[in-house]
């Protein structure tokens, strides 16, 4: 079998497809053991937002049809989407977190089961999430929002050289602010009044002064225990843990983590928690069912972690039992751009969130396997200590060449692709049957991370030039919800 050398950029243009022969020799197509669990090949669908469940987290028929679809592709496994374990309003995404959602969580296995014909395995990832506010109207931040002290006093007589300042009426203070330059307003207020201001606010796992925040290490691990219960009550082949991006857990494991409460500072104090939380939902679902975990191998933002902190956690991970390591990059909340008034921040919209989802536009190494490095180094650093969970490597991994080289290189142990697995459900079915050139390939535009970033029903580009009626459209009448059938899949 042919394999392009190290350094190859790949293009649209420039691939391989295996031959029947080929797929079946290839290690893609080979089963591999995930804790008690066989996948009948290397192929994995990682979480994606849909933004198709009910306003109050429950599974709509679109859910089915969309995971139903996924697993009409026959993947070794699929995740599904970032879902809820708090009881706590979140908008149209899955909810976890009470004995309510678990009829809704069972039909969704039950129908990836069926149009899978049983060969899919079935995760679902659980996440946990502080509050974010959208950006507010200046004039609603600072008669409302802002709260006027001492430190504001002190800053403008410092600043315009005016003791008056220290006894000034506080209208006169949000009056005076509310219509000052930013540059000014810089000098005034601290980072987080400015953040609060042209960002929105946003919680932090180091806001210890809040009770909520203080108690997390508390309470956390039995509410993601409790959500691991309910999805093996419904039936999910095992959870993954979400530690990755701008979310609760991420945020334990990050260096700019500060708390002083012996989880926060070093890496010791800072990867407690997240073992915690996993010790608890252990405890409860078992040894026999799997329990994985998606982290990041590199932060990107300033102060954050980088790869040697991923390996240390990585190891310390796989000592304690994960059953896999799914490794990502980025995404993070601390360096997106300003939204726009009434909007929320989006934690993928600056430098790194463009490493999680970079586009076909990027530097000469594109979008194409330039996070595999990243799970290399994490599955090298565990294998030497003795422990060998499967590590997932992900990232722009759209060709037969690349996801195979990767594997029989040792860099990872199974491939995951999004994007491409969105613009084609069947692509690694059209690859096995000897049918690659049928694959609609992913031209990597982030036009479903546009959708996803509106929190409108994300949907491929692609999709739109099937010209079948019978298709579902979105709720603006513009789209089609779903890719068209691959007719003839094994009988052909």
């Amino acid at each position: 079998m042919w394999y392009p050398p190290n350094g190859i950029r790949y293009k649209l243009t420039e691939t391989h497809w295996p031959t029947v022969e080929q797929a079946n020799n290839s290690l893609l197509f080979q089963p591999i053991k995930i804790g008690k669990l066989s996948l009948n090949s290397r192929t994995w669908v990682p979480a994606m937002v849909p933004w198709r469940a009910t306003e109050d987290g429950f599974v709509t028929e679109d859910n089915l049809d969309w995971y139903g679809r996924f697993a009409a592709g026959r993947p070794g496994a699929i995740v599904v989407e970032a879902t809820g374990v708090r009881d706590m309003p979140s908008g149209p995404l899955l909810r976890i977190g009470h004995d309510r959602f678990i009829p809704g969580l069972r039909k969704l296995v039950e129908r990836v089961r069926k149009e899978s014909n049983g060969e899919t395995r079935f995760f679902i990832q659980i996440i946990d999430f502080l509050s974010v506010k959208r950006r507010p109207e200046p004039d609603k931040y600072f008669s409302r929002f802002l709260t006027i002290t001492n430190h504001h006093r002190e800053k403008l007589a410092q600043v315009l050289n005016s003791e008056d300042w220290l006894i000034a009426d506080e209208s006169k203070i949000r009056n005076f602010l509310g219509t000052s330059e930013d540059s000014l307003q810089d000098q005034i207020m601290t980072e987080r009044e400015l953040e609060s201001l042209r960002q929105g606010y946003r919680e932090r796992v180091t806001d210890q002064h809040l009770p909520h925040i203080k108690n997390l290490p508390e309470v956390l691990p039995n509410i993601f225990a409790a959500a691991a219960v309910r999805a093996r009550e419904a039936g999910f082949d095992g959870v993954e843990l979400h530690y990755a991006h701008a979310y609760t857990m991420a945020s334990f494991l990050s260096a700019r983590n500060t708390r002083s409460d012996g989880y926060g500072g070093a890496r010791e104090n800072r990867v407690k928690l997240p073992l915690e939380v996993y010790q608890a939902a252990r405890k409860s679902v078992g040894r026999d069912y799997v329990v994985g975990l998606r982290f990041l191998g590199d932060e990107v933002i300033e102060g954050g972690n980088r790869i040697d902190d991923a390996v240390y956690f990585g190891v310390e991970f796989a000592r304690a039992g994960f059953d896999f390591l799914s490794i990502s990059k980025g995404g993070k909340f601390e360096d997106a751009k300003q939204p726009k008034i009434g909007a929320a921040v989006y934690p993928y919209t600056g430098p790194s969130g463009y490493e999680c989802m970079p586009t076909m536009n990027s530097d000469e190494i594109g979008p194409f396997g330039r996070n595999i490095n990243l799970a290399t180094k994490i599955k090298q650093a565990v294998n030497q200590s003795g422990f060998y969970p499967p590590v997932i490597a992900a990232g722009g991994i759209s060709t037969f060449e690349l996801a195979e080289k990767t594997l029989q290189a040792g860099e990872a142990d199974i491939i995951a692709s999004a994007r491409q697995s969105l613009a084609d459900p069947d692509w690694f079915l059209k690859m096995k049957l000897g049918r690659g050139e049928e694959i609609r390939r992913c031209n990597y535009t982030n036009y479903c991370e546009a959708l996803d970033q509106l929190h409108k029903e994300v949907t491929c580009k692609l999709w739109d030039k099937n010209k079948e009626p019978s298709i579902k459209l979105s709720s603006d009448g513009r789209r089609k919800m779903l890719p068209p059938d691959w007719e003839n899949k094994e009988n052909s």
